[in-house]
Protein backbone atom coordinates (compact mmCIF):
# COMPACT_ATOMS: atom_id res chain seq x y z
CA UNK A 1 0.00 0.00 0.00
CA UNK A 2 1.25 3.54 -1.15
CA UNK A 3 1.41 6.44 1.52
CA UNK A 4 -0.80 8.17 -0.95
CA UNK A 5 -3.48 6.04 0.11
CA UNK A 6 -3.75 6.58 3.43
CA UNK A 7 -6.44 9.40 2.85
CA UNK A 8 -8.54 6.44 1.40
CA UNK A 9 -7.77 3.97 3.85
CA UNK A 10 -8.97 6.67 6.51
CA UNK A 11 -12.19 6.81 4.30
CA UNK A 12 -12.51 3.62 4.03
CA UNK A 13 -12.69 2.28 7.28
CA UNK A 14 -14.24 5.63 9.21
CA UNK A 15 -17.55 3.55 9.20
CA UNK A 16 -16.60 0.85 11.26
CA UNK A 17 -14.28 3.15 13.25
CA UNK A 18 -17.29 5.12 14.33
CA UNK A 19 -19.78 2.12 14.72
CA UNK A 20 -16.99 0.56 17.20
CA UNK A 21 -16.99 3.99 19.18
CA UNK A 22 -20.74 3.56 18.99
CA UNK A 23 -20.72 0.24 20.75
CA UNK A 24 -17.96 1.57 22.93
CA UNK A 25 -20.17 4.29 24.34
CA UNK A 26 -23.13 2.21 24.76
CA UNK A 27 -21.29 -0.04 27.09
CA UNK A 28 -20.19 3.49 28.86
CA UNK A 29 -22.88 4.62 29.39
CA UNK A 30 -24.44 1.42 30.73
CA UNK A 31 -22.01 0.42 32.22
CA UNK A 32 -19.91 -3.56 31.77
CA UNK A 33 -19.07 -6.89 33.84
CA UNK A 34 -15.52 -6.75 33.97
CA UNK A 35 -13.33 -10.20 33.54
CA UNK A 36 -9.53 -10.41 34.29
CA UNK A 37 -7.11 -11.88 31.15
CA UNK A 38 -4.29 -14.42 32.03
CA UNK A 39 -1.56 -11.51 31.97
CA UNK A 40 -4.00 -9.53 35.15
CA UNK A 41 -5.26 -6.81 32.65
CA UNK A 42 -9.06 -5.98 32.83
CA UNK A 43 -11.35 -6.83 29.94
CA UNK A 44 -14.74 -6.08 28.90
CA UNK A 45 -17.37 -7.00 26.26
CA UNK A 46 -16.97 -3.95 24.70
CA UNK A 47 -13.03 -4.25 24.38
CA UNK A 48 -14.03 -7.60 22.26
CA UNK A 49 -17.39 -6.31 20.36
CA UNK A 50 -15.53 -3.70 18.95
CA UNK A 51 -12.40 -5.50 17.90
CA UNK A 52 -14.62 -8.07 15.76
CA UNK A 53 -16.23 -4.74 14.29
CA UNK A 54 -12.49 -3.71 13.54
CA UNK A 55 -11.41 -7.01 12.54
CA UNK A 56 -13.58 -7.22 9.73
CA UNK A 57 -13.43 -4.01 8.20
CA UNK A 58 -9.53 -4.16 7.52
CA UNK A 59 -10.20 -7.70 6.46
CA UNK A 60 -12.52 -6.11 3.74
CA UNK A 61 -10.68 -3.29 2.81
CA UNK A 62 -7.19 -4.57 2.88
CA UNK A 63 -7.33 -7.95 2.09
CA UNK A 64 -3.96 -9.77 2.96
CA UNK A 65 -2.65 -7.84 5.00
CA UNK A 66 -2.84 -9.39 8.79
CA UNK A 67 -4.32 -8.12 11.51
CA UNK A 68 -2.80 -8.06 14.84
CA UNK A 69 -5.90 -7.47 17.19
CA UNK A 70 -5.24 -7.38 21.50
CA UNK A 71 -8.18 -9.88 22.47
CA UNK A 72 -7.39 -12.30 19.61
CA UNK A 73 -3.81 -11.97 21.17
CA UNK A 74 -4.93 -12.77 24.24
CA UNK A 75 -7.49 -15.88 23.10
CA UNK A 76 -4.51 -17.02 21.28
CA UNK A 77 -5.62 -16.09 17.74
CA UNK A 78 -2.06 -15.04 16.11
CA UNK A 79 -1.89 -15.04 12.73
CA UNK A 80 1.42 -15.10 10.89
CA UNK A 81 2.91 -11.95 9.55
CA UNK A 82 5.79 -10.90 6.93
CA UNK A 83 6.38 -7.32 5.99
CA UNK A 84 3.18 -5.39 6.61
CA UNK A 85 0.80 -5.86 9.61
CA UNK A 86 -2.28 -3.66 11.03
CA UNK A 87 -2.04 -3.66 14.86
CA UNK A 88 -5.38 -2.93 16.84
CA UNK A 89 -6.40 -1.97 20.11
CA UNK A 90 -9.98 -2.03 20.36
CA UNK A 91 -9.65 -0.28 23.53
CA UNK A 92 -7.28 1.41 24.81
CA UNK A 93 -7.72 2.56 28.67
CA UNK A 94 -9.77 0.10 29.44
CA UNK A 95 -8.95 0.92 33.13
CA UNK A 96 -10.16 4.24 32.59
CA UNK A 97 -13.41 3.51 30.70
CA UNK A 98 -14.21 1.09 33.58
CA UNK A 99 -13.43 3.93 35.80
CA UNK A 100 -15.97 6.49 33.56
CA UNK A 101 -13.06 8.58 32.29
CA UNK A 102 -13.33 10.04 28.94
CA UNK A 103 -9.70 8.72 27.75
CA UNK A 104 -10.31 5.53 26.25
CA UNK A 105 -9.36 5.07 22.70
CA UNK A 106 -9.64 3.15 19.72
CA UNK A 107 -6.32 2.33 18.36
CA UNK A 108 -5.13 0.96 14.31
CA UNK A 109 -1.85 1.07 13.26
CA UNK A 110 -0.18 0.05 10.19
CA UNK A 111 3.73 -1.17 9.95
CA UNK A 112 5.76 -1.96 7.23
CA UNK A 113 9.47 -2.99 7.74
CA UNK A 114 8.91 -2.52 11.81
CA UNK A 115 7.79 0.70 11.72
CA UNK A 116 4.70 1.92 11.98
CA UNK A 117 3.73 4.74 9.13
CA UNK A 118 -0.11 4.84 9.23
CA UNK A 119 -1.99 5.19 12.47
CA UNK A 120 -5.82 5.92 13.31
CA UNK A 121 -7.19 6.97 17.13
CA UNK A 122 -10.33 7.74 17.98
CA UNK A 123 -11.92 9.36 21.14
CA UNK A 124 -15.45 8.26 21.23
CA UNK A 125 -16.61 10.19 24.22
CA UNK A 126 -14.92 12.94 23.58
CA UNK A 127 -15.72 13.27 19.58
CA UNK A 128 -11.83 13.56 18.44
CA UNK A 129 -10.42 11.55 15.90
CA UNK A 130 -6.83 11.99 14.47
CA UNK A 131 -4.95 10.03 11.89
CA UNK A 132 -2.41 9.88 9.38
CA UNK A 133 -2.56 10.96 5.84
CA UNK A 134 0.92 11.04 4.72
CA UNK A 135 4.44 10.52 5.87
CA UNK A 136 4.24 14.04 7.30
CA UNK A 137 0.87 14.66 7.13
CA UNK A 138 -1.31 13.83 10.58
CA UNK A 139 -5.00 15.37 10.89
CA UNK A 140 -7.35 15.80 13.47
CA UNK A 141 -11.02 16.81 13.61
CA UNK A 142 -14.16 16.32 15.45
CA UNK A 143 -16.05 13.61 14.74
CA UNK A 144 -19.33 12.52 17.10
CA UNK A 145 -20.20 9.00 17.00
CA UNK A 146 -23.91 9.90 16.37
CA UNK A 147 -22.69 10.31 12.37
CA UNK A 148 -23.64 7.48 10.86
CA UNK A 149 -22.21 8.57 7.30
CA UNK A 150 -18.95 10.19 8.42
CA UNK A 151 -16.48 11.44 5.67
CA UNK A 152 -13.30 13.70 6.10
CA UNK A 153 -14.08 15.81 3.44
CA UNK A 154 -17.36 17.23 5.66
CA UNK A 155 -14.84 17.59 8.38
CA UNK A 156 -12.70 20.94 9.69
CA UNK A 157 -9.70 19.20 9.67
CA UNK A 158 -6.58 20.77 11.83
CA UNK A 159 -2.75 19.86 10.61
CA UNK A 160 -1.28 18.46 13.94
CA UNK A 161 2.31 19.76 14.48
CA UNK A 162 4.50 19.54 17.29
CA UNK A 163 6.14 22.37 19.09
CA UNK A 164 9.62 23.65 19.90
CA UNK A 165 10.48 22.40 23.48
CA UNK A 166 12.06 24.69 26.20
CA UNK A 167 15.01 23.12 26.82
CA UNK A 168 14.81 24.83 30.31
CA UNK A 169 10.98 23.96 30.82
CA UNK A 170 9.88 20.28 29.56
CA UNK A 171 5.94 19.58 29.76
CA UNK A 172 5.89 16.30 30.37
CA UNK A 173 2.87 13.16 29.76
CA UNK A 174 3.34 10.20 32.03
CA UNK A 175 0.09 7.53 32.50
CA UNK A 176 -3.29 8.51 34.83
CA UNK A 177 -3.34 4.50 35.82
CA UNK A 178 0.42 2.89 35.57
CA UNK A 179 2.80 5.26 37.34
CA UNK A 180 5.91 3.63 38.19
CA UNK A 181 9.25 4.38 40.28
CA UNK A 182 11.26 4.08 36.83
CA UNK A 183 9.49 6.63 35.15
CA UNK A 184 10.06 9.05 38.19
CA UNK A 185 13.56 8.51 38.34
CA UNK A 186 13.75 9.17 34.00
CA UNK A 187 11.76 12.57 34.68
CA UNK A 188 14.49 13.32 37.57
CA UNK A 189 17.43 13.64 34.86
CA UNK A 190 15.33 16.14 32.58
CA UNK A 191 14.14 19.85 33.40
CA UNK A 192 10.32 19.21 33.85
CA UNK A 193 8.55 22.66 34.41
CA UNK A 194 4.77 20.53 34.35
CA UNK A 195 3.85 16.75 34.94
CA UNK A 196 0.44 15.93 33.46
CA UNK A 197 -1.52 12.55 33.27
CA UNK A 198 -3.83 11.27 30.48
CA UNK A 199 -4.72 7.61 30.09
CA UNK A 200 -3.99 5.51 27.05
CA UNK A 201 -2.95 6.88 23.41
CA UNK A 202 -4.20 10.00 23.68
CA UNK A 203 -0.84 11.00 25.53
CA UNK A 204 1.03 10.90 21.90
CA UNK A 205 -2.30 12.88 20.32
CA UNK A 206 -1.43 15.88 22.66
CA UNK A 207 2.02 15.93 21.72
CA UNK A 208 1.35 15.45 18.39
CA UNK A 209 -0.76 18.64 18.94
CA UNK A 210 1.67 20.94 20.75
CA UNK A 211 0.21 20.37 23.99
CA UNK A 212 3.88 18.93 25.27
CA UNK A 213 7.11 17.74 25.02
CA UNK A 214 7.18 14.37 25.92
CA UNK A 215 5.77 11.40 27.12
CA UNK A 216 7.55 8.43 29.07
CA UNK A 217 6.33 5.00 29.73
CA UNK A 218 8.92 3.07 32.05
CA UNK A 219 6.51 -0.03 32.37
CA UNK A 220 4.40 -2.79 30.21
CA UNK A 221 3.16 -2.15 26.72
CA UNK A 222 2.44 -4.09 23.67
CA UNK A 223 2.70 -2.88 20.39
CA UNK A 224 -0.83 -2.11 19.64
CA UNK A 225 -0.51 0.33 22.46
CA UNK A 226 1.68 2.15 20.68
CA UNK A 227 1.79 1.69 16.86
CA UNK A 228 -1.28 4.32 15.93
CA UNK A 229 0.25 6.79 18.35
CA UNK A 230 3.55 6.43 16.80
CA UNK A 231 2.59 6.89 13.16
CA UNK A 232 0.46 10.46 13.95
CA UNK A 233 3.24 11.34 16.43
CA UNK A 234 6.04 10.78 14.18
CA UNK A 235 3.44 12.66 10.77
CA UNK A 236 3.53 15.64 13.58
CA UNK A 237 7.28 15.87 13.52
CA UNK A 238 8.35 13.82 16.75
CA UNK A 239 9.20 10.45 17.38
CA UNK A 240 9.31 7.56 19.86
CA UNK A 241 12.60 6.35 20.88
CA UNK A 242 13.83 3.49 23.36
CA UNK A 243 16.04 4.73 26.18
CA UNK A 244 19.11 4.39 24.21
CA UNK A 245 17.23 6.54 21.22
CA UNK A 246 16.60 3.94 19.14
CA UNK A 247 13.43 4.01 17.11
CA UNK A 248 10.52 1.81 18.48
CA UNK A 249 10.16 -1.22 16.65
CA UNK A 250 7.47 -3.89 15.46
CA UNK A 251 6.88 -7.35 15.19
CA UNK A 252 8.20 -8.92 17.78
CA UNK A 253 6.36 -12.03 17.50
CA UNK A 254 8.68 -14.04 19.92
CA UNK A 255 8.31 -11.95 22.30
CA UNK A 256 4.54 -11.43 22.40
CA UNK A 257 4.59 -8.24 20.88
CA UNK A 258 5.71 -6.04 24.18
CA UNK A 259 7.26 -3.24 24.02
CA UNK A 260 10.43 -2.39 25.68
CA UNK A 261 10.64 0.93 28.00
CA UNK A 262 10.17 4.00 25.57
CA UNK A 263 9.80 7.88 25.23
CA UNK A 264 7.57 9.92 22.70
CA UNK A 265 9.27 12.97 21.82
CA UNK A 266 7.50 15.86 20.42
CA UNK A 267 10.81 16.76 18.43
CA UNK A 268 14.02 14.99 18.53
CA UNK A 269 15.17 13.15 21.54
CA UNK A 270 16.27 15.12 24.68
CA UNK A 271 17.70 11.79 26.59
CA UNK A 272 19.08 12.16 29.66
CA UNK A 273 22.67 10.33 30.77
CA UNK A 274 22.64 6.62 30.85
Amino acid sequence: MRLEEYGSLVEALLPAVMAAGRVEMGHFAAGVEVSTKADTTPVTIADQEAEEILTEALHRVSPGIPVIAEEAVAAGRVPAVEDAFFLVDPLDGTRAFIKGSPEFTINIGLVVGQQPVFGIIYVPARSEFFATLGPNDAIEANISTDDVSPSLSRCNLKRLATRVPDRNALVAFASRSHATQDTEEFFKHLPIAERRKASSSLKFCLIARGEADLYARLGQTSEWDTAAGQAILNAAGGCVTTLDGKPLQYGKREGGYANPYFVAWGREPLLPPQ
